[in-house]
């Protein structure tokens, strides 16, 4: 029998906010399922940190946003990527947990992998929407695949790679029925009336491009319908600073922002105008009409659009197969254009009832008790391995 001659250790990365939610989840789900004694490294977020997790460097250190906004800090995200690798290589962890952030976290797999280290990644990338080529690279660097969505099973297993379903955090953390008038009165907003939340990102870089004309929509609408309200949720209060200010010069607006409380703020709206990414899938759990939008640089614009195989970016309509909600993206995406869509899916009764009928489906089936599933897997694997040794 071979001793254990010291606590069980997970090495893991986060680079996103998105990853930072998951990961924390599975942190929960680990602590019932690993001994009281593991440890948990590497680099992370304020909700990972807070489940006990030990953080070496910051997450915000890889939050890069686009391929040509990333390039001023490629020197220190390889230099933080080469200074983990070094000390993971040196002081082998019993296993490494990559959560989402693939640019980063493939090729520090691939050298784990290389060196004996069992590598998990949780999220597959979109292979099956863009960068289909990533798949060679998950061939090479993952053990072990973590999908939230399940159809992507399919796909990696037959490339040859290992893969378990375990659902989507959110689906676990988000009630089937939202309660609209709770969230009202947490709010502060009035109870009756129409109200829309405007989510036009969580950083600076984001909202620099789309805030303007996010703001100016609200305008528009509001001249349109003077009996709406809005609420927009700041992610930091550097964020809250720069949405008052494009707030501040455009007068009367009748808008709440607040801070943090995203999924409040949506929960309380009736229809929702929100930038691209994981908050669409949060809008869509809340059964929530919704116009999907973005605005990146023109070259990364470009190299997305060549890359890209599926007619739509937003996750509620690649879970649908179909556009269910509007996207309205790039140079379309104007003021009058998404005031229009956004008015449009306030308005329509028939629409959000279908939207009601979808989004429940996508919700239950969504709904697997991730952090459970996920750290099941994972102890498979740490048990499997120890099996061996």
């Amino acid at each position: 029998m071979v001793l254990q001659t010291r606590p069980m250790r997970l090495a893991m990365v986060a680079g996103e906010p998105s990853g930072d939610l998951l990961a924390a989840s599975l942190l929960n789900g680990l602590a019932g399922c690993l001994p009281d004694t593991t440890q948990y490294y590497g680099i992370g977020g304020p909700r990972m940190t807070a489940t006990g997790f030990d953080a070496h460097w910051p997450m915000e250190k890889l939050t890069v946003r686009g391929y040509v906004e990333a390039l001023r800090h490629i020197p220190e995200i390889l230099r933080i990527r080469g200074e983990l690798k070094n000390q993971l290589l040196a002081d082998p962890p019993d296993v490494f947990i990559g959560v989402d952030a693939p640019d980063f976290n493939f090729g520090l797999e691939h050298s784990l992998r290389s060196a004996g280290i069992p590598t998990i990644h949780f999220v597959c990338p979109s292979i099956w929407a863009w960068r289909a080529g990533r798949i060679k690279k998950i061939q090479k660097s993952v053990d072990h695949m973590l999908c939230v969505f399940p159809f992507e099973t399919e796909i990696l297993e037959k490339a040859g790679v290992a893969a378990s379903y375990v659902g989507h955090p959110l689906a676990d953390e988000i009630p089937l029925e939202p309660d609209v008038p709770g969230a009202r009165r947490a709010l502060g907003l009035p109870e009756g009336g129409p109200v829309i939340a405007v989510l036009p990102g969580s950083r600076r870089s984001e909202i620099n491009l789309i805030g303007p004309t996010f703001f100016d929509a609200i305008a528009l609408m509001q001249q349109r319908e003077p009996g709406l309200r809005f609420v927009m949720p700041a992610a930091t209060p550097a964020i809250h600073a720069q949405l008052q200010e494009l707030a501040s010069a455009r007068e009367g607006l009748a808008l709440t922002i607040i801070d943090g409380q995203s999924q409040l703020a949506m929960t309380a709206a009736d229809a929702i105008l929100v930038k691209s990414g994981t908050v669409t899938l949060e809008a869509a759990l809340l059964k929530k009409p919704m116009v999907i939008s973005y605005k990146v640089p023109w070259l990364t614009g470009q190299i997305m659009r060549r890359q890209g195989y599926l007619p739509y970016v937003g996750l509620p309509n690649i879970l649908a197969g179909r556009f269910v909600v509007p996207e309205i993206l790039q140079h379309f995406a104007t003021p009058e254009a998404l005031a229009d869509a956004t008015l449009t899916q306030l308005h329509d009764e028939s629409n959000r009832r279908t939207l009601t009928e979808v989004f429940t489906q996508m919700h239950l089936a969504l709904r697997q008790n991730t952090s459970q599933r996920a750290a099941e897997v994972v102890a498979r694997i740490l048990e499997s391995r120890r099996g061996r040794a």
